[in-house]
């Protein structure tokens, strides 16, 4: 069964439109953005519940038990922050219950992917005390994206759209297929098998319709005297030590290591997984995309 995570859109639009400022609503600017991360999360494979997706009458308190009731795994509440006057503060800041487990690696995740877009990475605070933290049963991150009063927030919220949505989905992707694999667990679209004492990858993985992205290719290698996996999956490819061809068996003599391509994937997150396998199992890793 997917991953289940509620996407929530912070305030309600109506009774609560949250922050203000010069005529801009947080509940505007979050449904816009909660729509934007549940697309990017639902593509993927995961399964999306919103908490809304219009302006509607709701409390806090209706929207963590809307996670509840629907047994989600994971709850993400999107806000913008505000200062005491305009420009006082900028920069992204991302909320917990306490600063510990799963939510924890997810929110610095998101906060550094933020940061890469050009916001100041503020940092991740415990909040026991809000209720969307407090009374969900899942783990539940509240991110605040920016400052409403923030020109330079602002500037980026609108200019970056887009690739802040990808940013926050990315570190929710990649924390939960970490978690996965660090359970030993198949992480969506992969397959991790052993073949002669080697590590291969079968992936199962195929974009969506109309998509084309750059392939992430999982990359090792092993000592020529040992056998390779070539022969236990079609998928799996020998290539000499520049990545050009497959080496023949004089070239065994002259070179101590083969470079291995070990998985194509089409989410880079998969790809983050395997590795994080493969050193665990003592192999130097690196990605490529092609």
């Amino acid at each position: 069964m997917a991953t289940k995570i509620v996407v929530d859109a912070g305030h309600n639009g109506l009774t609560d439109p949250g922050a203000v400022y010069e005529g801009r609503l947080e509940s505007d600017d979050t449904l816009r953005l909660a729509m934007a991360v549940g697309n990017i999360l639902a593509r993927n494979g995961y399964d999306v519940v919103y908490t809304r997706t219009g302006d509607l009458t709701q409390s806090v308190t209706q929207k963590a038990q809307l996670a509840n009731d629907a047994d989600a795994d994971l709850f993400i509440s999107l806000h913008r922050n505000m200062g005491t006057y305009p420009g006082q503060y900028d920069g992204v800041q991302t909320l917990v219950y306490d600063l510990g487990g799963e939510k924890l690696i997810m929110a610095e995740a998101v906060n550094e992917n933020l940061e890469a877009l050009g916001f100041r990475n503020i940092n991740v605070e415990a909040r026991p005390n809000l209720t969307v933290l407090r009374r969900t049963e899942m783990p539940s991150i509240l991110v605040e994206v920016g400052f409403i009063d923030s020109e330079k927030d602002n500037q980026l919220f609108d200019s970056r759209f887009n690739e802040i949505a990808q940013a926050i989905a990315d570190g929710v992707m990649d924390t939960l297929d970490a978690t996965l694999a660090d359970a030993g667990q198949n992480v969506p679209g992969v397959r991790i098998a052993q073949a002669n004492g080697l590590p291969y990858l079968r992936s199962e993985q195929t974009p969506p319709q109309g998509e084309t992205n750059p392939t992430p290719r999982m990359m090792t290698e092993i000592p020529p005297q040992e056998e390779s996996a070539q022969a236990a999956t079609p998928e799996t490819v020998l290539l000499s030590p520049d990545g050009t061809e497959p080496p023949s068996s004089d070239d065994a003599p002259q070179h101590p290591l083969y470079r291995v391509q070990v998985g194509a994937f089409y989410k880079l997150s998969n790809a983050v997984a395997l590795e994080q396998e493969l050193k665990r199992m003592g192999y130097n890793t690196w990605i490529v995309t092609v």
